[in-house]
C-alpha cells in the first residue's frame, strides 16, 4: 500500500517507518534546542523566558497552562517537524529547481524557522489573539525569532543527518 503526497511522489511503508522517525528525531532534537534557548538564554538577553504557553491561552481562550504546554509540545515535536519534511523540503526542490539551483539546507531550514516565527507572532499572536503584529518588535520578538532560527536549523540538521 502506498501513500501519494500533495507533492506526487509515492511513500511505501518503510519511507513513512523513516519519515516518521525522522520527524520524531527532529522535532525532539529541535524542541529541546528552543527550550534552552527559551527558558535559560532568553531571560539573560530581556529578562524573562519566552512563554509560547501563554500565546496559546490567548488564541484558544482557555486557562490551562498544562494544557498549553502539551499543545507547544505536540506542535514542536510531531506537526513542525513534518511540515518541514512534507512541505519545506518539496518547495524548496520545486524553487530550487525553478532557479536552476539546488537550495541547500541551511537556507532552507533558516527559511522554514522564519516562517514559524512569522507564523507565530503574526498569524498566531496577532490575526488570532488580537495582539500588535509581531508584539510590536520588541526585545522578546527579537529572541522568538532567534528561538525559532534554531528550531528550524535544528530541524534541518537533522534531517540532513538521517539523509
Amino acid at each position: 500500500m502506498s501513500l501519494t503526497t500533495t507533492f506526487d511522489r509515492s511513500l511505501d511503508r518503510d519511507d513513512l517507518v523513516r519519515l516518521a522517525t525522522t520527524a520524531l528525531l527532529a522535532g525532539v532534537a529541535a524542541d529541546l534546542a528552543w527550550e534552552v534557548w527559551a527558558r535559560a538564554l532568553t531571560p539573560l538577553w530581556v529578562g524573562g523566558p519566552l512563554q509560547p504557553a501563554a500565546l496559546i491561552q490567548s488564541v484558544f481562550g482557555f486557562n490551562n497552562w498544562p494544557l498549553a504546554e502539551a499543545i507547544h509540545a505536540f506542535v514542536g515535536v510531531v506537526a513542525y517537524p513534518l511540515g518541514y519534511l512534507l512541505v519545506a523540503l518539496p518547495l524548496a526542490r520545486r524553487v530550487g529547481s525553478a532557479l536552476g539551483v539546488a537550495l541547500p539546507w541551511p537556507i532552507v531550514a533558516a527559511g522554514f524557522g522564519v516562517g514559524l516565527w512569522v507564523f507565530a507572532l503574526y498569524v498566531m499572536a496577532h490575526l488570532f489573539a488580537g495582539l500588535p503584529p509581531f508584539l510590536g518588535f520588541i526585545a522578546l520578538t527579537w529572541a522568538s525569532l532567534v528561538g525559532h532560527l534554531v528550531f528550524g536549523l535544528v530541524v534541518g540538521a537533522v534531517v540532513a543527518l538521517r539523509r
